[in-house]
């Protein structure tokens, strides 16, 4: 017995949406001659979006990095960049019937996602006091 929208059909062993393998590192420098950096990666492994398993999400995998100078004690220039690779992946992945026009009321099961952000760049002074 069980919600077949929301992705449980009542007899699997996996709990939908949960992350099985995560992978997550980085390197930084701070410090270097008035510079400072870090790139981090984080990986998400496929993962289970109905209880048994019949319906998977796809792998994630995202580069970060950020980089900047120390002008002075009190100021500092900042440049982050998200998604380095512009990386055309979700963040999280759901499986559920929904209904667009057109389609019969009870709606089709599908999967849907909420992409990650695509490349980005921040740039920051950061001045103290």
């Amino acid at each position: 017995m069980g919600c077949h929208e929301y992705g449980v059909t009542g007899g699997g062993q996996f709990v939908p949406e949960a992350v099985n393998t995560v992978v997550s590192g980085g390197a930084s420098i701070d410090n270097f001659h008035r510079t400072f950096g870090s790139l981090r990666l984080r990986y998400f492994g496929p993962r289970a979006l109905i209880d048994d398993n019949s319906v998977r999400s796809k792998a994630t995998t995202l580069l970060n990095c950020e980089a900047g100078y120390q002008f002075a004690k009190a100021l500092r220039v900042n440049l982050q960049v998200y998604n380095i690779f512009d990386a055309q992946v979700s963040d999280i992945d759901y499986y559920f019937a929904s209904r667009l026009p057109g389609e019969p009321l009870g709606g089709v099961n599908d999967i849907h996602v909420h992409p990650a952000v695509p490349r980005t760049l921040r740039v920051s002074m950061i001045i103290g006091l």
